[in-house]
């Protein structure tokens, strides 16, 4: 048993940020499930959205932010998070991250680029690899700070909660250590989930292979509210190589002007959007969706080549780079891209401090649903919203003494079937369901949805998380079984949600219900221990 003042179960910008401000409270456990860096944080491209230029304006970024969300953010968790874009800006060039510049200027002045569905230049980055400048700084600081313990290689398996005064009460969390297979609690009197997104529960994803919604999956099956869950954000375009296919194409190309053309050369966007290749992400990849499908092709090229090649090396290094070595220079060659699932906007449903409906639970980042993004999230506005909650729930931490609760639970708990490798022969199950799941996901609650799709994934789903379930009850736990049960119970969720929205709103589009109900839809739609709110 280990016990702490506050527990993170994360090492993203959300997890570490808390981490860091909490650590001046109390002691502080910071739990991930592989190593101290992987996170999304860590493979976000782009940058974060912020006011920093005399010709934008809050008013404009709230704007575009609303838009974007086709009607379902929060106006008033919009204009708090944009507000605080600055302040975020300044506390991570303080904590020691280099934001890029603008060249051969006399004042020192942070360089702004544009993406899909903003009005202005406002997303400051560090090249193309600002995720990783960010998760470096702040791991340094980490390190710094004698008060934050790190636990890597733990994968969080199951809350612990209590009943309280008022309702359930979050203590602590088992997690499973991946090195020797053993299972061990701890507990602490604020819990923080800053796990990332569940994009894995696709067959083609941007996102790395630890985002399998453990977050989201452990505060539905604890007794959390849910919300949003149908949101799915595909990014237009990921690298299509047998080799680099998940390799994501940032945003902000296009946003220094690189164009989306057919295979036969031939642009297309203006016939989908108003701003073309600057249309918000979904529209985007609905548009390449509608041309693969009428084409029967397999990716559409965009291309950069007419940028220069000086200014790619320079602001893309990364992307220039990794696709040279695939064998595709993108100062002279078009690059194949396809969409690919990369963003959640639905989640684990907080208050505007990162409160949870359970006592003492926290959600930050792409775990949490604030009320942010709604029904879309605009480019660059993530790592805004990670960062601007994290400081908005460690404002509100406590140090809460769990004493009377622990003794009794401690002495109870069991966890069973937790300590052995599975053997090789019951490994295959597992690969089975695994890819049978995301193929599914993939195939029948993708970009564009039907119901009669949405019907057979719910069927089958169903069956799959039974079967998950039995396996684990049966068989005990272990690494693959713990991120396969939270695969499925995410996928499970993606698709009840989608089929309960009967329109077509921002990221969902549904055949069967093509238009936009505001009279009936403009709602979110919220689940909790298996029913509607």
């Amino acid at each position: 048993m280990l016990k702490f003042d506050f527990l993170v179960i994360g090492s993203g910008i959300a997890g570490l940020s808390y981490a860091l401000k909490t650590a001046s409270l109390g002691s502080v456990a910071v739990i991930t499930k592989k190593r101290k860096s992987d996170s999304n944080t860590n493979y976000a491209q782009g940058g974060i959205a912020a006011v920093m230029s005399p010709t934008d304006s809050f008013e404009k970024h709230i704007a575009d932010t609303l838009t974007t969300g086709c009607g379902l953010s929060h106006p008033d968790i919009v204009e708090r998070i944009v507000k605080n874009g600055p302040a975020c800006i300044e506390e991570l060039i303080s904590q020691g991250v280099q934001f890029s510049h603008e060249p051969q200027t006399k004042v020192e002045q942070l360089e702004l680029s544009r993406e899909g569905g903003h009005s202005e230049r406002r997303v400051v980055h560090v090249a193309d690899f600002t995720g990783r400048e960010i998760e470096k700084a702040l791991l340094e600081r980490m390190h710094e700070n004698a008060n934050i313990t790190l636990y890597e290689n733990h994968i969080a398996v199951d809350l612990i909660t209590v009943e309280a005064t008022g309702g359930k009460q979050c203590i602590g969390v088992t997690c499973l250590d991946s090195r020797n297979h053993h299972a061990r609690d701890f507990y602490a009197g604020s819990v923080l989930l800053a796990t990332g997104g569940e994009g894995v529960v696709y067959k083609h994803t941007t996102n790395p292979p630890i985002a399998t919604g453990d977050g989201v999956a452990m505060a539905y099956r604890a007794g959390a509210s849910v919300s949003n869950m149908e949101f799915i954000q595909f990014h237009p375009t990921t690298l299509y190589h047998p080799v680099g296919n998940s390799f994501l194409i940032s945003e902000a190309v296009r946003g220094e002007g690189a164009l989306l053309l057919t295979r036969r050369g031939e642009r297309f966007m203006h016939k989908y959007h108003a701003m073309a290749e600057l249309a918000p992400r979904d529209a985007v990849a609905r548009a390449i969706d509608a041309e693969l499908k009428a084409s029967g092709d397999l990716y559409v090229y965009l291309d950069m080549t007419h940028l220069g090649s000086e200014f790619i090396k320079v602001r893309f290094p990364q992307i220039y780079q990794t696709c040279l070595e695939l064998g595709i220079d993108v100062t002279k060659e078009r690059i194949p891209v396809v969409p690919a699932a990369h963003y959640c906007c639905g989640g684990v449903r907080t208050d505007p401090d990162g409160r949870t409906d359970i006592k003492s639970l926290f959600a930050c980042g792409e775990v949490a649903m604030t009320g942010m993004h709604g029904a879309n999230r605009l480019a660059s506005n993530s790592l805004l919203e990670a960062i601007a909650t994290a400081r908005f729930a460690a404002n509100v931490a406590e140090v809460v003494d769990i004493s009377r609760f622990i003794d009794g639970v401690a002495r109870t708990r069991r966890v069973n079937g937790v300590g052995e490798r599975l053997k090789r022969k019951e490994q295959v199950l597992l690969e089975h369901d695994r890819s049978e799941l995301l193929n599914l996901m993939w195939d029948y609650v993708g970009v564009v949805r039907s119901d009669y799709r949405l019907n057979r994934a719910q069927e089958r789903v169903s069956i799959l998380a039974r079967d998950i379930d039995d396996y684990v009850r049966t068989r005990g736990l272990s690494y693959e079984a713990t991120e396969l049960r939270n695969l499925a119970t995410c996928a499970k969720l993606i698709v009840d949600f989608a089929l309960e929205r009967k329109e077509s709103r921002g990221l969902h589009y549904n055949n069967d219900h093509p238009e936009t109900d505001d009279i009936n839809w403009k709602r979110e739609l919220t689940r909790k221990e298996g029913r509607w709110l």
